[in-house]
């Protein structure tokens, strides 16, 4: 009687290889890179897609949790946002007094006065030592304190934690009502790039401000002097003068209202 042969089943087929993303997927903007500087997506730098982007406004009770100064004091982004007069600026940098971070740090160091000219308070962050950062801040003369964050809980919760572990270079900027200014990576340079156009947008804002202020003042005072001459007795040049002061009051209003609708 001839054996009857069964076929074996086929064996399941090994599952595929995960695609590898391209650096230039979605995530933190990178400008200015050095060598070796690659952008990084969002899901591979903090574990999720889900964090800080320009624009939002971020409620700063409990976020990031608690961190360190270089002097060793315990502190918050909440803390320095509140202490601050016109919100925090923070560049991540991956270890304190190697090439990279200090030419990051001593940037924002030769840049400091112009930087925080418009209120902005400046503070490096890292998961270095207190020990480490302060030899660092000390050996660098850095007029600005360091951060100390060993566990990465602010660093991630703003978007520069890689994964598995490390800190992407990049800045983060919030104001004082919490809303986020600019978070992006980037190399040393390109990091105070993003802050000098901050505040040169606030600079413009401020002057744009001071100017409508003067004009408003110089027609507060031409219509009281109005009020002034109309309240005294009359004497013969005095409608003339009138005249021509209001004349002067409505030429400073034209000049406004074109100014507004200019801008």
């Amino acid at each position: 009687m001839p054996v009857e042969l069964r076929k074996r089943k086929a064996s399941a087929p090994e599952p595929a290889p995960p695609v590898k993303r391209k650096n230039s997927s979605a995530g933190p903007k990178a400008n200015g890179k050095e060598k070796g500087e690659a952008s990084v997506p969002a899901e591979s730098v903090s574990g999720t897609s889900d964090m800080p982007t320009v624009g939002d406004v971020i409620d700063l009770n409990g976020f990031g949790g608690e961190i360190e100064t270089n002097y060793g004091e315990k502190v918050t982004l909440q803390k320095l946002v509140s202490e601050s007069k016109g919100g925090v600026v923070l560049f991540t940098y991956p270890k304190a007094s190697t090439p990279g971070c200090t030419n990051q740090a001593c940037l924002f160091r030769d840049a400091y006065e112009p930087l925080t000219s418009t209120g902005f308070a400046i503070y490096g962050l890292s998961t270095d030592s207190p020990k480490a950062n302060s030899t660092f801040k000390a050996k660098q003369n850095l007029p600005y304190p360091l951060l100390c964050d060993p566990e990465a809980t602010l660093i991630e919760a703003i978007g520069s934690k890689k994964a598995p572990k490390g800190t992407t270079r990049g800045v983060f900027v919030i104001d004082k009502e919490g809303k986020v200014l600019a978070a992006e990576a980037g190399g040393p340079a390109a990091t105070v790039e993003v802050v000098q156009g901050l505040v040169g947008s606030r600079s413009e804002d401020v002057g744009n401000a001071a100017e409508g202020e003067n004009v408003k003042k110089e027609i507060e005072t031409s219509a009281a002097e109005v009020e002034s001459k109309e309240k005294r007795p009359k004497e013969p040049n005095d409608d003339k003068e009138t005249a021509e002061v209001a004349a002067d009051v409505a030429d400073t209003a034209e000049a406004l209202d074109g100014e507004k609708a200019a801008a």
